[in-house]
């Protein structure tokens, strides 16, 4: 996996667990273990490619829980109801675009961006298909 530069405070599984049972969801196993060792935080490698149409964008940070600006539990509710359905923001770009992760059953544990700009009467129409798995998007950041 790539490494952190810099990431939050530890959290231990019984907390990740509060989160899933206070929000109604399951975590990919790939992600909880990223949360178990980084909690979020910032990357040294931060640059991925969206696609050959909209080109690259950065990493800005990967969102945590507990208390710091960076919360998934915060950002969850935000973005309540403007994400599509079965989707958690991990973690954001610098122009308040969104990386997400698949937590119903046909996107679960894969990485999609939301552009957040783009209005789409179809519900998966702003988002982008980037990886397969979180270590997948992780290991791939440059």
């Amino acid at each position: 996996m790539a490494n952190m530069d810099r990431g939050n405070k530890r959290i231990t599984i019984n907390e990740i667990r509060e989160f899933e049972g206070k929000y109604v969801l399951k975590l990919p196993e790939q992600y909880i273990d990223f949360l178990l060792k980084n909690n979020g935080g910032y990357p040294k490698a931060s640059t991925f490619k969206i696609s050959d149409e909209a080109g690259e964008s950065v990493v800005n940070k990967f969102y945590g829980i507990g208390d710091m600006k960076g919360n998934l539990a915060k950002v969850f509710e935000i973005l309540d109801g403007e994400l599509p359905e079965g989707f958690i923001s991990i973690a954001s770009d610098p122009g308040g675009n969104e990386i997400c992760i698949g937590i119903s059953e046909k996107y679960f544990g894969k990485i999609y961006f939301w552009m957040h700009d783009m209005e789409s009467d179809e519900e998966m129409e702003n988002m982008i298909f980037l990886k397969t798995s979180f270590n997948d998007f992780f290991d791939n950041l440059y």
